[in-house]
């Protein structure tokens, strides 16, 4: 990872049953690279948005997958026991808490002669404590499925009709803009945003399905 991170982030489709299977084995190297493309832009997202900077919200990114590829073998697929979502997120908050425990030492480091103290007090100092990654998690998520519903829609229409959607509907520009830009009349437009729109809800509905 580098400093672009701090570009707009992106976020795409929650793991699937086949993926959590193949990272049992640590050596699936692709598996576990799949994994790291498909999460880490909505782990650094949680990160920068709980509060942490660059480089702190970077090794929030390491050390989740470090933790996830240590305890997956833990995780277990019965819904009794809890979503592999929910799982997730507690990983991600507690690595969020670990790098404000360790800002919170380094600014005390001097005073206390490099003796930190990692009381549970010092939660109420940490952002996150107060409930922020709860209302950025859901926020975060619900982006992760709308765009993973988006890329699966595009997948199946033609590409003239996807840009009329997107320079109208994700762009926001004007109806009479985006006809003069793509040389369609309005009608198009509207008819491309009505269908795609409908696409795009029923494949949100199904990956809500799929999430476990």
């Amino acid at each position: 990872m580098n400093t672009t991170m701090t570009e707009q982030v992106e976020f795409v489709i929650p793991t699937r049953y086949s993926l959590l299977s193949r990272l049992q084995n640590r050596e699936d190297h692709e598996s576990w690279k799949e994994f790291f493309e498909t999460y880490w832009r909505l782990i650094y997202a949680l990160a920068i948005r709980s509060g942490l900077n660059d480089a702190e919200a970077q090794d929030v990114v390491q050390e989740t997958v470090i933790t996830v590829a240590r305890d997956i073998h833990k995780f277990k697929r019965d819904r009794a026991l809890g979503s592999f979502k929910g799982w997730l997120k507690k990983i991600i908050r507690w690595r969020i808490v670990d790098q404000f425990r360790k800002r919170n030492l380094d600014e005390r480091s001097s005073a206390m002669s490099g003796q930190g103290d990692t009381r549970m007090s010092d939660l109420c100092e940490i952002p996150d404590a107060k409930s922020g990654l709860e209302s950025h998690w859901e926020e975060e998520w619900r982006s992760n499925l709308f765009a993973a519903a988006i890329d699966r829609v595009k997948g199946r229409i033609r590409e003239e009709q996807y840009q009329m959607f997107h320079f109208h509907v994700i762009k926001g520009q004007p109806v009479l803009e985006v006809a003069r830009t793509l040389n369609v009349n309005v009608g198009r437009v509207y008819m491309a945003k009505h269908r795609i729109s409908g696409l795009i809800k029923k494949e949100v509905q199904l990956l809500e399905k799929k999430l476990f």
